[in-house]
């Protein structure tokens, strides 16, 4: 895999967004162009820390915009979130720089990345722009309330898990936590949003929030994939250390990318959920 990146800004109004481009020198302009954001659990991560999730997107035939955004607790809900959607805004606008006027656009994240995704899925639905095609939702943190089994298994549901941290450096105060672009899972209208490719695995403490997420997205009748990948996988901390690209489960990530892409470009089929084995 031979993926290159280049750093630059983007700019929303007023507003200067860094960013990396990913892109395989034989991707076609046509091709999907994804904005993606890293994790970190809101208080950490960076454009390097992302560079293994979106290098997969770009070696699965994606133009990745890896873009920046401020963290917590320097910047709270729902600072992060905006710059998050002005950045989608700047792809859009810029789009025929890296790709198409006519490529799919889509929100793509790991961790706290996921979280933001999600949440500009739901402000593109409601405010109506930019139209996506899809979001790409790796181990997204999602559910504040820390409740969940998975996370239990994983003896990360206390108060000093790092998710916890993130989430009250993110949120501020309790009750931002009822918020929807705050906690997408607590959402009580998802009606309307792009489809979805919700990836988790075995030993990911984040499992069940996002496995909770594709079931209530179904529910509101969103086209939704979701996959569970076999243990061990380390996530979603294996997401974020750059050149990760070796471990045995980037393929199958990988496979997953090239047919969620395949399925909303050509809008056929009912999208399952499954158990995937290793790569």
């Amino acid at each position: 895999m031979t993926i290159e990146y280049t750093e630059e800004t983007m700019r929303w109004e007023a507003i200067q967004i860094p960013a990396r481009i990913y892109r395989d020198g034989n991707t076609p302009r046509s091709a999907p162009l994804v904005l993606h954001l890293h994790g970190g659990a809101f208080v950490g991560g960076s454009l390097e820390s992302g560079r293994t999730v979106a290098t997969i997107l770009a070696d699965a035939g994606a133009i990745v915009v890896s873009a920046g955004y401020p963290l917590a607790p320097q910047c709270q809900f729902p600072k992060p979130l905006m710059a998050s959607y002005c950045a989608l805004e700047a792809l859009y606008g810029a789009r025929a720089k890296w790709a198409s006027k006519k490529s799919g656009i889509f929100v793509a994240g790991e961790e706290a990345g996921g979280n933001l995704a999600a949440a500009v899925a739901l402000m593109a639905r409601d405010q109506g722009m930019p139209p996506l095609a899809g979001q790409i939702l790796l181990s997204p943190m999602l559910d504040p309330c820390l409740a969940t089994v998975s996370l239990r298994e994983a003896e990360a549901g206390d108060g000093e898990c790092q998710w916890a941290h993130g989430w009250r450096q993110y949120l501020g105060g309790a009750d931002k936590a009822c918020h929807p672009y705050a906690a997408p899972l607590g959402s009580s209208r998802l009606a309307g949003l792009a489809p979805v490719l919700l990836v988790t695995a075995q030993d990911d403490p984040l499992r069940d929030e996002t496995k909770s997420y594709a079931k209530r997205l179904r529910a509101a009748g969103v086209p939704v994939e979701c996959h569970e990948l076999d243990a061990p996988t380390g996530w979603p901390g294996a997401l974020t250390v750059p050149n990760g690209n070796g471990a045995p489960w980037t393929q199958n990530l990988r496979e997953h990318f090239v047919g969620f892409f395949k399925n909303t470009t050509s809008s056929s089929g009912e999208h399952t959920s499954h158990r995937s084995g290793k790569a």
